[in-house]
């Protein structure tokens, strides 16, 4: 139970820790916004990767044939939909500049907590590769690949846990740079910063 244990937190922590366009939405809207939107959006994020975690563990490679098929329209979807996320995060913050609203807190933006989850929920179910991730780890780890029920539980919670972890340490660091980024210039230039990163990281995936 250990070994299971074990392997699905770093499992969790494998696909979690290298920060791509996702987390770097993620830390860039807690930043616009507060630590609870944060905090939403991070479990929405370890949501997904529960979810797909689950469907490894579950579906095994006949779950991975197919999502391998259909991987390349996927990446431009994804890609797509960080693009625009990208635009609007930079269109925003420079209408916002531009009519100078230095009295409004950071957060203040209309993106309610309910809503980030959904939002970034959607955006890491779009990963197919996550899933794959999972599914490899699964069928190539003699710890999983015999598992019982139980064993099989533990595993998906403890990517959950992995991945709510990293995910929320990432919320954390959006929240003290949101509190440390008091200008309507500051938050101008880590909107726009954000925005290039995203859109770069989503090129990247065509």
């Amino acid at each position: 139970m250990i070994a299971v244990l074990v392997a699905g937190l770093l499992a969790g922590y494998g696909i979690a820790i290298p920060v791509g366009a996702v987390g770097t939405y993620l830390v860039g809207l807690t930043a616009r916004t507060s630590l609870r939107t944060g905090v939403c959006a991070a479990l929405g994020v370890a949501t997904a990767d529960g979810l797909y975690a689950v469907a490894a563990v579950v579906g095994g490679s006949s779950l991975t044939h197919v999502l391998t098929s259909v991987m390349p329209p996927l990446r431009w979807a994804s890609a797509l939909v960080l693009i625009a996320l990208a635009v609007r995060g930079g269109t925003v913050a420079i209408v916002r500049y531009r009519g100078r609203r230095t009295a409004a807190r950071i957060g203040t933006d209309p993106v309610s907590p309910a809503r980030s989850y959904l939002m970034l929920l959607g955006m890491t179910l779009m990963n197919p590769a996550t899933v794959i991730y999972f599914a490899a780890l699964v069928l190539g780890s003699r710890t999983t690949a015999d598992a019982g029920l139980l064993e099989r539980v533990v595993f998906v919670l403890a990517a959950f846990v992995a991945s709510a972890s990293w995910q929320l340490l990432l919320a954390g660091g959006g929240a003290l740079l949101g509190r440390a980024v008091t200008s309507s210039r500051g938050q101008l230039v880590t909107a726009l910063v954000s925005s290039v990163l995203i859109t770069a990281l989503a090129v990247q995936l065509l």
